[in-house]
């Protein structure tokens, strides 16, 4: 009978649902080479330190020599194992990748077709060098399925611990919803809600487990008078990349955007509105907002007195951007390996995507804010099967839908997690424990969720509406076939991460990628990877990594009214946790190729070279395209109304008054509310029409007019009006947003 070649074992592995078996005899393998082998493994057990010296003299094989064992047994001559050659398909894939990338940066002559054909080519030596064992693969449990399967059957009960406390939470719970009505927030139904939530947790919540212990760790820690700090060689790495993603997050805030636009407008008068006692569940100017933000940012100002400002708004933002990093480390440590974690947090952190829309002051960070913490808590509990890890999946999923509107695709996104770990082999007891598990995370998000919910009973237009605009006719009708718009949606945001990000000049860098160089490489080499690995492994997290990111991103992709506005970085930013992931995932298997093929000191050096060189590179690009490129366009793009707030506050506070300053109105120009609010005077719009200007005649003390240069009609009333008037041009700091200055003397 022929013997199976490498193309047949390759497939059997390949189709495992075939049940083919293709055993490599392993006896064809010289008796002295298989001798070695297992001295070298005894060796390297019992002095770890030797183990660089054995390999250099042949005794322990690299993942790549095992491979050309199992592919050629006759590629051993004599009784000496081959050392490893160079990993070229890996470094192959690593480069195609990084070219292809580079040619679809902007610039003249740009095209997207012979970078597709680099990025074909890179992945194509990807799948060879996976196929070979070239490209490392990190040996921890990916789904948690060799956790499970070690653990037997001793996954959590879910029991309720305390039926009284249950109980009386969903008493306080059903009167709470009651007294939701009016659209406010008051003491009396935000006390029963926050009781009946508490009572629900304590009557389900499991102590001794993972959660509960880390919640009496913190605990100790702060009640600890004396600390003891040990740092290793990971924890210097760890701070270093912290600093770094810090730096990116918090340098030049107040700057970089340098002007507010007529969104911040409406925020800021609702946060007003918040701090005199008007403390609304659902915030109805601008076609509706969520809360959370409302409420955050009237705290900051609060406790930093920061005032009604730009500051104040991105101060909030840009926190909830930098606690979304923690849980995209957690969700790589935890599911894949510590190095992973932190290459995904760092390449979030330095990214000019999540930077920008932390950095513009509106909601859209509490979007992935509240999408990690979800999901690291839900791929937890469906892990282990435990009770308090669904609950934390829960909560966070109900505060998430207080935050920005994208959110609520969560719960879908939820229900289809449970259904794919569903599909997949686990051991008994495991998939009853995800059905009561998914059915704990709903009862604990619906009970976060019952002030909106009693809103959106009593208006559910003003809930919706916004949405429906989108999805579908309500304010124009759809420009096509809504299945094609949805496919060409799709294709458009699936690729944006390499060729163009939008249109929307306030959060981004108009079309250009999503991602700098090095993360799109990575990215789409890393979801090749996943899709090779799921194929191999068959195991569910894979399969999820890969479905979650365009779920993330469906409410961008539902756009199907005004397809132009996909993709917008702002709806789909949920899929920034799983796309640098991905990022890191890629990372760590190219930088450990590099170390394991090579070996020793030269593959540690050329793995921390290599990694160094990918971050700066990235860190560099990042920072011209946040705080050069961005900040330009953003100037170019938004109106100088700090620089007319300014005027104004000067001439209030000198010879003039806020009560006699104007500026008139003209089409497509300044938000002349934001005009007052840079004043220092929030609740004041000073917009004047020309036709209107005759009604500041009565007012004696002296007047100060501001208008567009263009505005002839404006200049011409006010010179008929106030004669002996001085006019001046104010010289702005961005060319083409000069203003005319018309002030009128007060009447002796």
């Amino acid at each position: 009978m022929d013997e199976p070649t490498l193309l047949d074992y390759l497939k059997a592995k390949l189709t495992p649902w075939r049940k083919q078996k293709i055993e490599i005899p392993l006896e064809e393998v010289p008796e002295e080479a298989l001798e070695k082998t297992e001295a070298g493994v005894h060796a390297s057990r019992e002095d770890l330190s030797s183990t660089e010296e054995l390999s250099a003299q042949g005794v322990v094989p690299s993942p790549a020599i095992a491979s050309d064992l199992y592919a050629s047994p006759t590629a051993i001559q004599g009784d000496i194992v081959k050392r490893s050659t160079i990993p070229w398909r890996s470094l192959l894939a690593i480069a195609l990748a990084l070219i292809a990338q580079l040619t679809m940066q902007p610039g003249p002559g740009r095209s997207w077709k012979l970078g597709v054909v680099l990025y074909l080519l890179g992945m194509a030596f990807l799948a060879w060098a996976y196929l070979r064992s070239e490209w490392a693969v990190d040996g921890s449990p990916q789904a948690g399925e060799d956790e499970q399967i070690s653990a037997g059957s001793t996954s959590s009960r879910f029991v309720i611990r305390r039926p009284f406390f249950l109980v009386l939470s969903f008493a306080l719970g059903a009167i709470s919803f009651l007294a939701f009505g009016g659209n406010r927030f008051t003491t009396l139904n935000v006390s029963l809600w926050v009781f009946g939530l508490a009572a629900f947790v304590w009557a389900v919540w499991q102590p001794g487990e993972p959660s509960a212990s880390l919640l009496k760790k913190m605990r100790s820690i702060f009640l600890t008078k004396e600390w003891q700090i040990r740092i290793s060689r990971p924890g210097l790495l760890l701070l270093a990349a912290v600093l770094l993603v810090v730096f990116f997050r918090v340098y030049r805030i107040q700057q970089v955007p340098p002007e507010m636009f007529s969104d911040h407008a409406e925020k800021l008068l609702d946060i007003w509105d918040v701090l005199h006692g008007q403390t609304s569940i659902f915030f109805m100017r601008n076609t509706g907002r969520e809360a959370f933000q409302m409420y955050l940012t009237a705290a900051i100002i609060k406790i930093f007195c920061t005032g009604y400002s730009f500051l104040s708004l991105k101060l909030g933002t840009v926190l909830a951007g930098l606690l979304t990093l923690p849980y995209i480390y957690l969700l790589g440590r935890d599911f894949e390996n510590p190095r992973v974690g932190l290459y995904a947090m760092l390449f979030a952190g330095i990214a000019y995507w999540p930077n920008l829309i932390s950095r513009v002051g509106l909601r859209f960070p509490l979007y992935p804010l509240f999408v990690a913490p979800a999901l690291y808590y839900l791929l937890r509990g469906l892990r282990n099967s435990k009770p308090n890890d669904f609950l934390l999946a829960g909560l966070a999923l109900g505060i998430g839908l207080h935050g920005y509107t994208p959110i609520r695709i969560l719960p879908f996104v939820v229900l289809i997690t449970v259904g794919l770990y569903l599909l997949h082999r686990h051991p008994t007891g495991y998939k009853a424990g995800a059905v009561r598990g998914l059915v704990l995370l709903a009862i604990i998000a619906f009970f976060v969720f019952l002030p909106l919910l009693r809103f959106s009973l009593e208006n559910p237009g003003g809930v919706t509406y916004r949405t429906l605009t989108r999805l579908g006719t309500i304010e124009q009708p759809l420009p096509g076939p809504a299945g094609q718009i949805f496919l060409g949606n799709l294709w458009k945001a699936l690729s944006m991460f390499a060729w163009d990000n939008g249109e929307i000049w306030a959060i981004s860098v108009t079309h250009r990628p999503a991602l700098d160089v090095v993360s799109a490489a990575l990215f789409y080499l890393g979801s090749v990877f996943i899709l090779l690995r799921y194929l191999r492994r068959r195991q569910w997290l894979d399969l999820f990594w890969l479905l979650v990111v365009p779920l993330l991103m469906l409410p961008s992709i539902l756009s199907l009214a005004f397809p132009s506005e996909n993709p917008a970085l702002n709806r789909l930013s949920g899929a920034i946790v799983p796309v640098f992931l991905i990022v890191g995932l890629a990372l760590d298997g190219f930088l450990e190729t590099l170390k394991s093929q090579f070996g020793g000191k030269l593959g540690n050096a050329l793995a921390v070279g290599t990694g160094l060189f990918l971050v700066i590179w990235a860190s560099f690009q990042n920072y011209d395209l946040a705080f050069n490129q961005y900040q330009e366009t953003y100037l170019r793009s938004s109106w100088n109304t700090s620089e007319l707030g300014q005027v104004i506050h000067d001439f209030a506070g000198g010879s003039g008054s806020p009560d006699t300053a104007w500026v008139i109105a003209y089409p497509h120009w300044v938000d002349t509310r934001l005009v007052a609010m840079n004043a220092g005077f929030p609740t004041r719009d000073y917009g004047i029409w020309p036709e209107n200007l005759q009604e500041t005649l009565p007012e004696t003390r002296a007047k100060l007019f501001l208008l567009k240069p263009e505005d002839e009609a404006g200049l011409s009333t006010l010179r008929q009006l106030y004669p002996d008037g001085i006019q001046s041009v104010y010289p702005s700091k961005v060319e083409g947003h000069d203003f005319l200055i018309y002030f009128v003397p007060p009447l002796k």
